[in-house]
């Protein structure tokens, strides 16, 4: 089974709550969840929160919109994806976090297709390593085999916090597709500070009353006849500051 896992919590030390900041007329994680939604690859969604009290309300929203959740660990978020995925009979993981409401859905499937029937051969399909897309639209591919590897054997805090980097540093089979525009480096789509927030708010009132189904390009599109909306969080490109995937 095909399966999106999106880690979710409302203990962001950056921007606390962010997950459910509004957009457009809802939280952005029901954003997100609708954009999962458009995907026809993916046979199930469930969104992995943490038993902490703080993420109540992220599972008392998913339960009213009908939408699985699994609750683990708070930082040892590679249990979680591991628990849920088992749990949920998940072969092929389909790893995104909250930070992303912009994700594309579109990217999403074209690269199931694409690797679907090469999932024996690789641990770790991502555009994480190096991020080449707009930081916002990265996500990641992972068969079972290679999240019980990584689950087995990873022991570094911020490989179970982070799930993706044991990959990498242990030397595990991974595969990096890239855009070859580099967009990384001028466009910023993924929450963290309150300046993305802002952003990713003007995008969904701008774009997403006339077209729910709105794609990264219309997003581009958007950027370019509004240039001073890019500015609002430019500050944070990788020009000018370090970029981390937390949660």
């Amino acid at each position: 089974m095909i399966g999106a896992i999106v880690q979710a919590r409302m203990g962001s030390t950056r921007l606390p709550g962010k997950v459910m900041m509004e957009g457009a007329g809802k939280p952005l994680l029901g954003h997100l969840l609708e954009r999962l939604g458009y995907c026809k690859k993916l046979e199930k969604i469930i969104v992995a929160t943490s038993t902490d009290g703080r993420d109540d309300v992220i599972d008392k929203f998913c339960n009213s919109h009908h939408v699985a959740v699994y609750r683990g660990s708070e930082h040892d978020v590679l249990d979680r994806y591991y628990q849920a995925a088992r749990a949920l009979e998940i072969t092929c993981i389909v790893r995104v976090t909250s930070d992303c409401p912009l994700i594309d859905p579109i990217l999403i499937d074209e690269k199931i297709s694409q690797f679907l029937n090469k999932l024996d051969d690789y641990d770790l399909i991502t555009n994480r390593h190096p991020l080449t897309y707009p930081d916002g639209v990265d996500f990641d591919l992972i068969p079972l085999h290679g999240l019980d590897a990584a689950w087995r054997n990873a022991t570094e805090a911020h490989q179970r916090e982070h799930v993706v980097p044991f990959f990498w540093e242990s030397g595990m089979r991974v595969n990096n597709f890239e855009d070859p525009r580099r967009l990384f480096y001028s466009h910023r789509w993924t929450l963290d500070y309150i300046e993305d927030y802002e952003l990713i708010r003007s995008i969904y009132l701008t774009l997403y009353k006339n077209n729910p189904k709105f794609t990264s390009e219309d997003i581009l599109k958007c950027l370019c006849a509004n240039p001073e909306l890019s500015r609002i969080n430019a500050k944070y490109l990788p020009s000018t500051s370090s970029h981390n995937q937390n949660e």
